[in-house]
C-alpha cells in the first residue's frame, strides 16, 4: 500500500507540493457532497457500541495503489478537493430500479472544492455523457485499462471503478483530488427518509414515467423514493438531456443542505445518530475517510457551511455536432473552471456562459 500522506488524503507519495496538514483541515473539510453529505456521521461517539456499530457500517475502497504518482501537483493551501460519484449499479436492492447489465457506471459526478478557511465551497458537475479522453488506469483487481479517445465520462467507472473515475477526473482538470465518495441509490432514499423527506418547491409540473415522479407545481416534502426519483428525472424536464438532470441535483442539493440545518441534527443526538447509521451504510468512501472518526471531522465542517455559501455550477459544455446525446467540453471556458478552483478563486461568470444548460433551470427551489 502506498504509504498515506501527512494530511490523510488519497494518493500516498505525490509529486507535487502538499497542503498544509494541521489537524483543524481534517476537521472543518466540507460541507457535504451529495446525498451523504448531511450525515457524515458524528452521532454515537459517545457510546461505544454506537461508534462500532457505525464504524462497521463503512467499507471504504483503497485506491492509493491504483492512482500511482502521476497525478498532478498538490497545492500548498488549506482548501479541499473531493470527487464525489452517484453509482447507477443495478446489482442487489438497486435492482428495482432496472436491469443489472454487468457493470456500474458514474451517473452522477461532482467535485467538490472547499475553499479555504472552509466557509464556503464550490460543487462542479461533470455531465456523465460528455465524450474525454479517458487516460490508461488501473481497475481493482491490479489489472491496466487502456485508454480511449472520445469514451463517455461515465465510462471511467464502469471500466475501471472508482481509481479509474479518480484518474479521467484528475487528467480532464488539472486538480488532485484529495478525497472520493461514493452513494448509492438504495442507501440515498434511506437517508432522506430517516431525515423526514426534504422540502422542495416545483414552479411547473413534473411527471416522468421512468423515475416514477409526479409532482404537481407547488411545495412538496419529498420521501426517499421521491427524491431519487427527482435527482433521476430526465427526459421529461428541460430539453430532456442528462444537463436538465443535472440542475435538478443542483438545486435538490441546495434544499437538502437546508433541511439538515433545520430539523436540528447538530443538536438532537437520537436524529443525528439515526442519520449517522443510514448515512455510513449509504456511502463508500476513499480509505482515508473509511472510520467514524475519520469522518466526523467531515460532519463538523458541514456545520458552517449553508445553502448560500455553496456555488453551483455545471462543466462548461457544448452539444456535440457528431451526436447530439452527447456533449464536448468547452476547452477554453472549461480551463477557467478548473484553473480557478486550483488557484482557490471563485469560478468566473464568463467561465459558464452560452453553454448548454438543459433547459431546467428554476424548475426546482
Amino acid at each position: 500500500m502506498t504509504e498515506q500522506n501527512k494530511s490523510g488524503r488519497i494518493g500516498g507519495a505525490g509529486t507535487g507540493r502538499r497542503r498544509k496538514p494541521p489537524a483543524a483541515r481534517r476537521r472543518r473539510t466540507t460541507i457535504l457532497l451529495s446525498a451523504a453529505a448531511a450525515v457524515l456521521v458524528l452521532g454515537g461517539a459517545g457510546a461505544g457500541f454506537a461508534y462500532l456499530k457505525l464504524d462497521g457500517n463503512i467499507q471504504g475502497v483503497d485506491i492509493n495503489a491504483q492512482l500511482g504518482t502521476d497525478r498532478p501537483d498538490d497545492t500548498d493551501n488549506d482548501s479541499v478537493d473531493i470527487l464525489v460519484l452517484g453509482s447507477d449499479s443495478r446489482s442487489g436492492d438497486n435492482g428495482a430500479y432496472g436491469k443489472d447489465e454487468g457493470g456500474a457506471r458514474s451517473d452522477t459526478a461532482m467535485v467538490v472544492h472547499v475553499y479555504e478557511g472552509h466557509k464556503k465551497a464550490s460543487v462542479v458537475s461533470i455531465p456523465r455523457d460528455t465524450l474525454i479522453d479517458r487516460p490508461t488506469c488501473m481497475d481493482g483487481k491490479g489489472a491496466t485499462v487502456a485508454g480511449e479517445q472520445r469514451a463517455m465520462f461515465n465510462t471511467a467507472y464502469e471500466v475501471g471503478g472508482p481509481a479509474c473515475a479518480v484518474k479521467t477526473v484528475e487528467s480532464m482538470s488539472g486538480i488532485r483530488m484529495d478525497h472520493y465518495i461514493e452513494v448509492d441509490f438504495t442507501g440515498f432514499k434511506k437517508l432522506i427518509d430517516e431525515l423526514g423527506g426534504v422540502e422542495i418547491t416545483t414552479t411547473t409540473a413534473i411527471k416522468d414515467s421512468k423515475s416514477h415522479l409526479d409532482l404537481e407545481p407547488g411545495t412538496h416534502t419529498l420521501d426517499g423514493e421521491q427524491s431519487l426519483g427527482l435527482v433521476r428525472t430526465r427526459k421529461s424536464v428541460g430539453d430532456g438531456s442528462d444537463l436538465g438532470r443535472i440542475q435538478l441535483q443542483q438545486a435538490f442539493m441546495k434544499a437538502f443542505i437546508d433541511q439538515v440545518k433545520s430539523v436540528g441534527v447538530f443538536t438532537s443526538p437520537t436524529k443525528l445518530y439515526g442519520l449517522a447509521d443510514a448515512a455510513t451504510k449509504a456511502i463508500t468512501p476513499d480509505s482515508e475517510l473509511d472510520s467514524v472518526q475519520e469522518l466526523m471531522g467531515f460532519a463538523e465542517g458541514l456545520s458552517g457551511i449553508g445553502a448560500q455559501n455553496v456555488h453551483m455550477v455545471t462543466m462548461p459544455v457544448a452539444y456535440d455536432p457528431r451526436d447530439p446525446n452527447r456533449v464536448v467540453p468547452l476547452e477554453a471556458q472549461a480551463k477557467q473552471v478548473w484553473t480557478a478552483l486550483k488557484k482557490d478563486l471563485p469560478i468566473p461568470a464568463a467561465a459558464t456562459k452560452d453553454t448548454a444548460t438543459g433547459k431546467a433551470d428554476g424548475l426546482v427551489k
